[in-house]
């Protein structure tokens, strides 16, 4: 199953860091945040990433590109021309970057991966956001639905699209950025069958969050996936001190692969 990861935006309210990279790179203990969240998906055995890049695109390929050498222990023989590598550090993954516009917005860069998802259910997330949620118990759940599509939500302090949710988890109606008192919000995280591409035009203005998420929710088509543990996405420094606190300090909840694994 491929994970899609929205990588492509400015993150303004971070200037003193995406001056010079995406969000999605800046950093959490010297990791970008980006790897953080697959490392959660690979926790779960899942690897085929697609990277919807934009700004800064290539930060984020010469990051991979060169991933082998970076977190590898070289010896590099400058009389010869030559190098050679001890030992490896590196992850079963398969990242393919998509770099879909400078501009586009959230919807336009989804539709744009449309021909390397095909007809399969994917995953879908945001870069800029981590948490302890089980990956296996979301696709599950989705599963279990029979929607188009789910979205992980949970409950911060309201500053996220609000979802109204009936007794059976299904999404009534969807709100985007409304300011609330521990509503159900958008976490990302979500799960999607093929279908959802019907929902998206080829509008590169075209935002996930509203006419999309919007129409599956009028149409019944959108579960929500309660996420009562960790989330946090990064938004402003206060948010980066915050992570990287609990990182340093060896409590970062997200943190699975740092756990005894698992059986998926």
């Amino acid at each position: 199953m491929k994970v899609l990861i929205l990588a492509g935006g400015y993150g303004t309210r971070l200037s003193e860091e995406t001056d010079l990279k995406p969000k999605p790179m800046v950093e959490i203990g010297g990791k970008p945040i980006l790897w953080h969240i697959m490392k959660i998906y690979s926790y779960y055995g899942i690897n085929d990433f697609i990277v919807l890049t934009g700004y800064k695109s290539h930060v984020i390929k010469d990051y991979f590109i060169n991933y082998y050498n970076r977190y590898s222990d070289i010896t590099v023989d400058m009389s010869n021309n030559s190098v050679e590598v001890h030992k490896t550090h590196n992850e079963p993954w398969k990242v393919t970057m998509l770099y879909t516009g400078q501009h586009t917005q959230t919807g336009g860069r989804i539709k744009k991966a449309q021909s390397y998802v095909g007809c399969e259910q994917f995953l879908l997330t945001y870069g800029d956001g981590v948490a302890d949620v089980n990956i296996n118990e979301i696709i599950k759940s989705h599963n279990q639905s029979g929607k188009i599509a789910t979205v992980t939500a949970v409950q911060p302090s309201g500053r996220f699209g609000a979802l109204d949710i009936d007794e059976n988890n299904r999404v009534n109606s969807f709100r985007e950025k409304l300011k609330g008192d521990g509503s159900w919000v958008n976490g990302g995280f979500f799960v999607c069958n093929s279908e959802i591409f019907d929902y998206i035009d080829d509008s590169e203005d075209r935002i996930f969050e509203q006419e999309p998420l919007e129409n599956l929710a009028k149409d019944g088509q959108l579960n929500a996936y309660k996420h009562k543990g960790f989330w946090q996405p990064m938004d402003t420094v206060r948010d980066k001190k915050l992570l990287t606190d609990l990182w340093v300090n060896n409590k970062a909840p997200w943190a699975l692969w740092l756990r005894d694994s698992v059986n998926v």
